[in-house]
């Protein structure tokens, strides 16, 4: 086989590697918004201040989420690193310590908000109406945090050795649980009780318990690929635990800062107007579903680098992450254009004021430029050079983008100079758009490569 025909069958293998876990990963994160999505929508027709109150207390669960998924991507480090070395025994052992530690996190955040769940609802607005049926949704759906931490610690294990369907399928799964109880205990069909947020939080409990009990099944039971057993969750390695928290630690911090950043911005944009608040809520969730192509891209694209690095070919791993970064630019621009066009159809389900509909038009027409930046320098950043082990590049550089220059300048543009709030979502997303330069140089130019094993 000559060099030219070589170089195709890699380029070729690597697509089908990439988008044989893409699609699903893409469609699995999709179907994850998209219960939210139902949740937006069926409270957005039931009353605005359910609507902007349970968006409100969501900043709580993605502040979970971006810890978990941080001890996810310390497991898919090591993980991808030991499946490309074939070695499966010190798989179990990096599971088992995400786990633990994901389940440390979970308790924290649920004795939090057991604790002041008023105090946290306060944290994002002033609004009483606002804050009382946060407060309701809140009740039940703090149980869901353990249940969560489970099954995100094992489905990112899943993911590092290259088993993506099932997460797709759980998500399918949750979503029409959670619609069908939505629709019975919102509205109060088929004589059940009408219970507004606490309807909602029901059902996302359910779906929580539900996918946590499948996934362990599905993991202790079903899959032949690393065989794992229940006493595997107690098994200890202090060294591998001493590596997996060196390299998880830093990226804990990011995440967690990430998502302080996430849920500061709806603190921000809800001490502005009730518009404001109401026009973030719509935008927000269908935002992060055309972000799901970005998240996609980076979860497939951290495997596969770490997978290609645990093997020993670091000049292909260099030659993947040329390919790929080519791909993620069309990628980004098919996402922003699904964006655009697709908030016009969206938007008309939500029965929201003049002033909040007019404020969600504009911000998902910003929006849709920011994502098709986000879907390069995101799988960039957190699938290259992330998955290559290079942890301290992305923190650093997050760091000093969200909390040196995005987070002080919004609100000197929200509280000092009076702003619009159109204005402020560009302050407070810009970050998006500039960190493509320093993704670029450092992937390009830059020794991200580190042996984890």
């Amino acid at each position: 086989m000559d060099e030219n025909n070589l170089v195709t069958q890699q380029k070729d293998d690597l697509f089908k590697r990439f988008f044989s876990m893409f699609w699903l990963l893409v469609l699995q994160n999709v179907v994850t918004i998209s219960v939210n999505l139902a949740d937006n929508m069926m409270l957005g027709a039931y009353s605005e201040a359910s609507l902007s109150g349970v968006a409100s207390i969501n900043q709580v669960q993605f502040v979970l989420q971006m810890l978990l998924a941080a001890l996810g991507d310390g497991v898919v480090m090591f993980s991808s690193q030991y499946w490309g070395k074939k070695e499966h025994e010190p798989i179990r052992k990096v599971a088992a310590i995400g786990l633990r530690a994901g389940l440390c996190v979970a308790i924290v955040l649920f004795l939090a908000t057991t604790i002041t769940p008023a105090g946290v609802m306060h944290l994002f607005t002033n609004e009483t109406a606002i804050v009382t049926e946060g407060v309701k949704y809140l009740s039940v759906i703090r149980f869901s945090y353990l249940f969560f931490a489970v099954s995100m610690l094992l489905l990112a294990t899943m993911r590092s050795i290259e088993i993506v369907g099932i997460a797709f399928r759980l998500s399918i799964m949750a979503l029409f649980v959670n619609c069908g109880i939505n629709y019975v205990l919102i509205y109060g069909h088929f004589g059940a009780p009408e219970l507004g947020v606490v309807g909602a939080a029901i059902g996302t409990l359910t779906s929580r318990v539900l996918e946590c009990a499948v996934v362990l099944w599905y993991v202790l039971f079903h899959q032949k690929k690393v065989h794992f057993s229940a006493k595997d969750i107690f098994s200890r390695d202090a060294d591998l635990s001493r590596r997996y928290l060196k390299a998880a630690t830093p990226m804990v911090v990011l995440q967690g800062a990430w998502g302080l950043n996430i849920a500061l911005q709806t603190i921000i944009l809800g001490h502005m107007t009730p518009a404001a608040i109401a026009a973030n809520s719509a935008a927000s969730t269908l935002y992060m579903l055309s972000k799901s192509a970005a998240v996609g891209a980076a979860a497939t694209t951290a495997t596969i680098i770490g997978k290609s690095i645990g093997a020993g070919d670091l000049e292909k791993t260099k030659e993947y992450s040329k390919r790929l970064q080519k791909l993620f630019v069309v990628i980004g621009l098919c996402a922003g254009v699904f964006l655009f066009f697709v908030r016009i159809p969206v938007l008309k389900v939500y029965q929201l004021s003049d002033e909040a509909m007019q404020l969600a038009n504009s911000f998902l027409i910003v929006l849709s430029f920011i994502v098709a930046t986000m879907s390069y320098q995101m799988p960039t950043n957190n699938g290259i050079v992330k998955g290559g082990g290079d942890v301290n590049f992305v923190v650093k550089m997050d760091f000093i983008s969200i909390w040196c220059i995005v987070i002080p300048v919004s609100l000197i543009m929200a509280f000092v100079v009076k702003a619009s709030p159109l204005v402020v979502v560009c302050c407070l997303n810009a970050d998006q758009a500039f960190k493509c330069i320093p993704a670029f140089i450092h992937c390009n130019y830059g020794n991200w490569i580190r042996k984890l094993t």
